[in-house]
């Protein structure tokens, strides 16, 4: 099966370079360093490198406690973060700056993949959430490099994907991979995927271990006063196509009765702004962009978010948070950087890739799930008009973030034997 799946990867990796090089035209950042995604252009790491590996921006941010745990550890050792996309880049070069290297990750031709592995040199790989990369794995497999799955998780819708290539799957989970698995649902998924039963942990999610700025909402105070001033404010964050049309709906019908409200609309990925801004355009809506550097007038409608890295901003800044990608069915983003800040949350329904957390905040009222701009729209008036109410559904956010911290620790103590391997 390995074979096979080795020779497919070869033939898809023309529509793989395809892929990234039409992505590359509506967002340049996409061309950067486009080698890296074959092979070549790594850093040249002098060996012993603890390497980390998270997709895009949510996983990046939650790697932050880890890799500053890391760093004190092991404070000779080099750091790699890689990454999937141009923005998980950007996120890990503002939070990390130059004391963590920085690539994107191989694609799974086996040729690739050991120009990674004989440039960069890692004696341990940390592996963020779901990504299984057979070809990466075996990799690590037959170079001895223990391999951690960190906050390890499989939706299930995603389990009977990965069932139609079991054997494959299998031999991958089979290299003495160590698993620290989000739930004991999760771990239950890994364990029938073939993982190791002796090598799969539950030891939480580390996104509980969320480290905000001091001063956030010092910042959020002051952007507020500088461009909301005392008006109903609501944000949108990591929206998808197909989305800001239903919160724009939604926001339609919420300034029928409050007229003052303003919409803070952020979209996911930075090569949608341009198009998002020019929906805002073309329904007539009065909008202020971030990067335009103005304030908000009475009159404006929506406040856009066309920057990276200031969502945990635009929430101190605001009253109630949408969180995307839940209205339309990507599967919805992090709910926890507003529910630290102790904002009531609203989503769609469309929550697979974070099912468990939001059980937890549903379970306990510390959510509201909405089918249509209709009940957004209701939702919104409702808490607008019921501070009290809204305030209390926030706080029980807050505090399901408080009380499931410690998944950092628990992983930190599973990783020690592992650590004093490779210990300098």
């Amino acid at each position: 099966m390995r074979l096979a799946y080795v020779i497919v990867s070869y033939l898809f990796a023309p529509v793989y370079a395809l892929y990234w090089l039409f992505r590359g035209v509506a967002e340049n950042a996409y061309w950067e360093r486009f080698g890296q995604r074959f092979g070549f252009g790594y850093p040249d790491l002098p060996g012993g490198t603890i390497w980390i590996h998270a997709v895009s921006v949510g996983e990046v941010q939650a790697t932050a406690p880890l890799v500053r745990q890391l760093a004190k550890r092991f404070p000779d050792r080099p750091m790699l973060v890689t990454t999937v996309t141009p923005t998980g880049a950007a996120r890990a070069r503002a939070l990390f700056g130059d004391s963590v290297a920085h690539s994107y990750v191989p694609y799974e031709a086996s040729c690739a993949v050991n120009r990674f592995f004989a440039a960069v040199k890692p004696d341990l790989a940390l592996i963020m959430e779901t990504e299984i990369w057979p070809n990466l794995y075996y990799a690590c497999g037959r170079r001895n490099i223990p391999l951690v799955l960190v906050s390890a998780r499989i939706s299930p819708r995603s389990v009977g994907k990965y069932r139609r290539w079991l054997p494959l799957f299998r031999e991958t989970l089979s290299f003495g991979i160590v698993i620290a698995a989000q739930s004991e649902a999760d771990a239950e998924r890994f364990r029938s995927l073939g993982a190791n039963p002796l090598r799969t942990s539950v030891t939480g999610n580390i996104k509980f271990d969320i480290e905000l700025p001091g001063d956030l909402q010092d910042k959020g105070a002051k952007l507020r006063s500088q461009h909301f001033g005392k008006r109903p404010v609501w944000i949108a964050a990591s929206t998808h196509d197909g989305e800001e049309g239903q919160l724009l709906d939604a926001h339609a019908r919420l300034r029928a009765s409050l007229p003052d409200a303003l919409l803070v609309l952020v979209p996911r990925h930075p090569d949608r702004f341009s198009n998002v801004a020019a929906h805002l355009s073309r329904r007539g809506i009065k909008y202020v962009a971030r990067t335009q550097g103005v304030a908000c007038t009475p009159d404006t409608e929506v406040f856009l978010g066309d920057t990276m890295g200031e969502v945990p901003l635009f929430y101190a800044a605001s009253d109630i948070a949408f969180v995307g990608g839940t209205l339309v069915p990507v599967g919805g983003h992090n709910l926890l950087e507003p529910a630290a800040l102790g904002l009531p949350i609203v989503t769609g329904p469309h929550l697979f890739n974070t099912e468990d957390i939001a059980e937890m905040f549903s379970s306990v009222g510390a959510s509201r799930l909405v089918h249509s701009d209709r009940e957004l729209a209701r939702t919104l008036q409702e808490w607008f008009e019921n501070p009290e109410l809204a305030q209390a559904i926030g706080n029980k956010g807050r505090d399901i973030v408080i009380q499931n911290r410690g998944a950092l620790d628990r992983f930190l103590t599973l990783l020690q034997p592992l650590m004093k391997g490779i210990g300098g």
